[in-house]
């Protein structure tokens, strides 16, 4: 007898409908799915997409960096051994710069363009990086911090949107949480060239991390002037030949009559203009409609809860966190980082191909249930260390603390697809900044505090986390609204109702005024039944 997996029950009046095998939904039609790698330009496409995915592994570097820097003798020599309040802003100064950056990146992507934010913030982590190799001082190498956040923050704000904007709609969703994943593929290298660097005796140690932190800043800027600007941001300008030719050139390979890049096309073309009629781009439209007051809930929800999480301890005060259940060794403590790291690369990378099959809402709630049981456990073990120290609790910890990344890691890569997709045009960008603020918000809290109370509370701090976590399993469940099989432009009506326009219609009406043949997409007509029937 065979188990079908099925996800929570959930409120949702609209749900999202399987599509046959092979094939992909688009405009309420049915397309078969094309074999990228036969496509020469769409191949390309997916490769600079791929470079671009190492946004995230340059901001995963980082973290990881961060915490490997502190199981350094050298590091530790060099800068005074910084504890408590001093900690907490050192490896705060990123967030904090981060924060800065996000007060002007939504104007400037929606100026000027993806591009030409991927590429700023690109120079501006480049120049960070180099201030940060050569710090002669603590202020320097937060001086160094600051600006990294800065660019960073643009980088971030800005590539999830041009891959979301750019690729292809059937492979739209397992491309962006790739993305959000990669953090730990720049985690996972990190933790190991800090546990090599240990061999080192000299300050190099820290520094040449610090250094190689700009290999993926380097390639994304050489590659970022090759790469197509988003047709949606074209579209917005009113560019449209621009916005036609690059979905005909990369997803039509150089066809524009082709049904589907035409369908493509008008389907982006009529949301846009949807979304100018109604003047929806400003920040007060979050709130003016419930669609919208639910998307901002649901975005801040999961960009605070990514980090609040207990995973904040792990990232940055891992050394801390170990010391306190008495595994103080140098090389032990880096093996555990560089082991969780590529623990959490291989599922991360694993998890992303089935963004779809499993359901967001699905792996949001397997990874929030399990870590708060796994960090309840791991509170308990730490809190028997206290009053009874022994070696077994010191093994309990660290495979209660891998069990507990193997479920926070489950999620890692949604948030940024999620939040790219339930989005509006005219509220992508305002609403992606949003997520990054709530992260980086949350972050600088964490990184600041979590030095502070962790000297003063130890292992008592960590119950905070756990109560955060149960709340968190609430809201989870309770908001979450599953989108998978369903193309970016049409995803409102899961979040608007009877209130969303049909955008396949809308796309249809445009192709005949325009004059363009609708009878080859027209057949591609499936109801619901239909569908059912064929996928059986």
């Amino acid at each position: 007898m065979a188990i079908a997996f099925r996800p929570p029950k959930t409120t949702q009046k609209f749900l999202p409908v399987k599509p046959p095998k092979g094939h992909f939904f688009f405009a309420g039609r049915v397309f078969e799915r094309v074999a990228w790698w036969k496509r020469p330009n769409l191949r390309k496409l997916y490769l600079y997409i791929i470079i671009l995915i190492l946004t995230n592994t340059a901001n995963g570097f980082d973290g990881s960096m961060m915490n490997g820097l502190q199981s350094l003798s050298y590091w530790q020599d060099y800068f005074g051994e910084p504890r408590g309040a001093m900690l907490g802003f050192f490896n705060s100064s990123m967030s904090l710069g981060s924060l800065i950056g996000l007060i002007f990146t939504p104007y400037l992507i929606d100026w000027k363009g993806r591009k030409i934010g991927v590429a700023i913030g690109c120079a501006i982590m480049l120049l960070a990086v180099g201030l940060q190799t050569g710090a002669q001082n603590i202020g320097m190498f937060i001086a160094a911090r600051l600006t990294l956040g800065f660019g960073d923050t643009i980088v971030l704000s800005s590539a999830p949107l041009l891959i979301a904007e750019i690729a292809h709609p059937q492979d739209r969703a397992v491309l962006v949480t790739l993305s959000g994943a990669s953090y730990h593929s720049g985690a996972f290298i990190a933790s190991w060239v800090t546990y090599g660097t240990l061999k080192i005796e000299s300050n190099w140690s820290w520094r040449l991390p610090s250094l190689l932190q700009a290999i993926c800043s380097i390639v994304i800027f050489i590659f970022i002037f090759r790469m197509p600007e988003s047709p949606r941001w074209l579209c917005n300008k009113d560019r449209h030949e621009e916005a036609l030719h690059i979905f005909s050139h990369w997803h039509g390979e150089d066809n524009p009559d082709d049904d589907f890049v035409q369908l493509e096309y008008a389907e982006v073309k009529a949301a846009i203009a949807l979304d100018k009629q109604q003047g929806r781009n400003g920040w007060a439209d979050f709130f003016k409609t419930p669609g919208n007051r639910k998307r901002i809930t649901i975005i801040t929800a999961i960009g605070f809860f990514s980090q609040w999480s207990g995973n904040g301890l792990i990232s940055y005060y891992l050394k801390y966190v170990m010391d306190n259940v008495g595994l103080t060794d140098p090389q032990t403590q880096l093996g555990i980082n560089g082991g969780m790291k590529t623990l959490a690369l291989c599922e991360n990378f694993f998890f992303a191909f089935f963004i779809d099959k499993l359901g967001r809402r699905p792996i949001y709630l397997i990874s929030t249930i399990g870590t708060f049981v796994m960090f309840n456990i791991f509170t308990i073990i730490s809190a028997r260390y206290d009053i009874a120290p022994r070696n077994g609790l010191g093994k309990g910890f660290i495979v209660s603390i891998f069990f507990y990344g193997i479920f926070y890691d489950i999620k890692s890569g949604v948030m940024a697809s999620y939040t790219t997709e339930i989005l509006p045009y005219g509220l992508r960008a305002k609403g992606f900044v949003w997520l990054n603020f709530c992260v980086t918000a949350a972050l600088f809290f964490n990184q600041f505090v979590n030095g502070i109370a962790l000297d003063a509370l130890q292992w008592k701090y960590y119950i905070c986390y756990c109560v955060f976590l149960s709340l968190e399993i609430l809201v989870v469940y309770f908001c979450i609204v599953e989108t998978r099989y369903t193309p970016m432009e049409e995803i409102a009506k899961f979040f608007d109702g009877d209130d969303a326009v049909d955008m396949g219609e809308a796309a249809l009406a445009d192709m005949k005024e325009r004059g363009v043949d609708v009878s080859g997409v027209a057949e591609k007509d499936f109801t619901v039944s239909h569908i059912e029937e064929v996928s059986k």
